[in-house]
């Protein structure tokens, strides 16, 4: 499946590239920072796909996909919700919210409607569509139930986790990218490579560092800066 992104900023644009490079069934042909180029792109090449940010130069990703006469299918890709019901009006395959996680992105390609198109096996779920709020954590011979809503960050420690509640600490044998997946996007965000924090135990940010409600420090790694300023900094 042919696929281009549109988006301005060089770190969404690095970490959608590296998305589309380890899914590895998408083929990118373009990446645009300004919308009129990548209209001219498309009126003479055949794309599936647009990955399609919502704050653009010269036009928004809403007015660009309102001028198109010819609609690939699209995936938005914004810092913003407030878009998405009018996104969605124009019949959008998803709305992805940034800072988004790897599967996250794989679940909105899944719903793209191309016949003989279909996700590599080992990121085909058939995880209930409805959110979990807990999760059992193997421990030895015991699992352990750990509610979302009491985890405040969780470490990435090689292909484990530790998962870090008021007082306690378990490590998972379950990476950080399954743990991307069950956690609410919307709770939970990616702040690093090996960090995701619970947004609501967070006191303050300054600079490239987050502090929690218990006074312990985070970094805000380089690639997820930016989004996680756009999303809950503005």
């Amino acid at each position: 499946m042919n696929c281009i992104i549109i988006e301005d900023q060089p770190p969404a644009q690095r970490i959608l590239k590296k998305y589309i490079e380890d899914l590895g069934s998408l083929e990118l042909k373009g990446t645009f920072s300004d919308p009129i180029l990548a209209m001219s792109f498309l009126n003479t090449n055949d794309i599936d796909l647009v990955f399609l940010d919502i704050h653009l130069p010269r036009l928004t990703g809403l007015e660009f996909l309102k001028s198109l006469n010819k609609k690939p299918y699209i995936i938005l890709t914004t810092a913003y919700s407030e878009y998405a019901l009018e996104s969605y009006e124009l019949d959008v395959v998803d709305y992805l919210l940034k800072p988004f996680s790897f599967l996250r992105f794989v679940k909105a390609v899944g719903k793209v409607p191309i016949a003989g198109f279909s996700l590599p096996k080992e990121y085909v779920s058939n995880r209930p569509e409805q959110q979990r709020k807990e999760h059992f954590v193997k421990l030895g011979y015991d699992h352990i139930r750990i509610p979302f809503q009491d985890i405040i960050y969780l470490r990435a420690d090689g292909d484990y986790c530790d998962i870090i509640l008021p007082e306690k600490k378990y490590l998972s044998s379950e990476p950080m990218r399954k743990w991307l997946d069950l956690l609410d996007e919307q709770q939970f965000v990616r702040i690093h490579k090996s960090f995701i924090v619970n947004i609501s135990q967070v006191e303050k940010v300054s600079g490239n560092m987050i502090t929690l409600l218990d006074g312990e420090k985070l970094p805000i790694g380089r690639a997820f800066k930016e989004a996680f300023a756009e999303r809950f900094l503005k």
